[in-house]
């Protein structure tokens, strides 16, 4: 039994006359005739009652009927499903977001897309950069953006950006009117530093610099950016962050942040996609407008970076 005898067999009960339906159907009849014979022989009952006006469905051809029209009207509804997804994607996709950088994107990337994807359903998960790659790679997360990530056989990612971190002062304090300040000076103020602990990439991005150059990175760890914020408009602390992270409070004057220089301390952004997604055309979709969103912060100059010329919209790329 296959779906061509579901419709043929739906067809001839509703025409009442196998001609008729032979015409609607356009085949010719004695070949539909002998596809319903074949169906009633695999089923071993009459389906149909042979009259001289045409034909009539028996109980049991009654009830085959039902069930092979929901058949049928399923089969319809699973193209429409997949015939919409291709053309307008739907369903909820989850997306990771860094805690550096979930504050400033949140707003712009539900904007973008309420109006780029309407039937798409968007779920942000803000965590550490090492914690959302744990779950891209799983499928828990469908889209993420990560910090200087690595290859792994299940995402498919492209780089978008190189971002510099940047020594981050109270407005009040002395150093606030330094035009830059070198790696090493970060780390012998009077003034001290807070940072992520390990193994937050910010914090693994810093401390293997740091080896690379000699340089010791004391530093008090906390994990919340709230608290790191609080911490440095106490004026208790300074920080090295990304000017994103604390965008908010260098706009409002609370803060400053001054360059590192000799070397500069910087990581890559990249939009990455699960391939373990249930919902691969959903995802897809979603990762080109959070690549656009960051292309457009970037070339406004409200998010501080470089984008790499050839990856402002670059199609994913597989990597294993």
């Amino acid at each position: 039994m296959d779906l061509r005898q579901l419709r043929y067999f739906a067809q001839i009960a509703e025409s009442g006359n196998v001609s008729r339906a032979a015409e609607v159907l356009r085949i010719a009849q004695p070949s539909l005739s002998q596809q319903l014979r074949n169906l009633e022989d695999e089923l071993g009952v009459e389906l149909l009652f042979r009259h001289a006006r045409g034909v009539t469905p028996t109980e049991l051809g009654l009830k085959f009927y039902d069930h092979a029209r929901r058949i049928l009207q399923e089969v319809e509804r699973a193209k429409e499903v997949v015939r919409s997804q291709a053309t307008s994607p739907s369903g909820r996709i989850s997306v990771g977001l860094p805690t550096s950088a979930c504050r400033g994107l949140s707003l712009p990337l539900y904007r973008a897309i309420s109006e780029a994807l309407p039937n798409i359903s968007l779920h942000i998960v803000e965590a550490m950069s090492g914690t959302l790659d744990e779950w891209i790679q799983s499928g828990r997360l469908d889209v993420a953006l990560l910090y200087d990530h690595k290859a792994f056989e299940h995402v498919a990612w492209t780089e978008m950006m190189v971002e510099e971190l940047m020594f981050i002062v109270p407005a009040a304090h002395p150093l606030a009117s330094r035009r830059e300040i070198s790696f090493r000076q970060v780390f012998n103020q009077a003034l001290p530093v807070v940072l992520p602990g390990r193994p937050n990439v910010l914090r693994t991005v810093i401390e293997q610099l740091a080896a690379r150059h000699d340089v010791t990175p004391t530093a008090t760890d906390c994990e919340s950016l709230p608290a790191i914020a609080e911490l440095v408009r106490a004026q208790a602390f300074a920080t090295v962050m990304p000017h994103f992270a604390l965008a908010t409070e260098i706009e409002s004057g609370e803060m400053v942040a001054i360059p590192i220089a000799d070397p500069t301390p910087s990581w890559r952004l990249s939009v990455v996609v699960s391939q373990r997604t249930l919902n691969a055309r959903g995802s897809e979709a979603v990762a080109e407008v959070l690549a656009g969103v960051i292309g457009d912060l970037v070339e406004r100059s409200v998010w501080r970076a470089r984008l790499k010329p050839s990856e402002r919209l670059a199609p994913l790329r597989a990597r294993a």
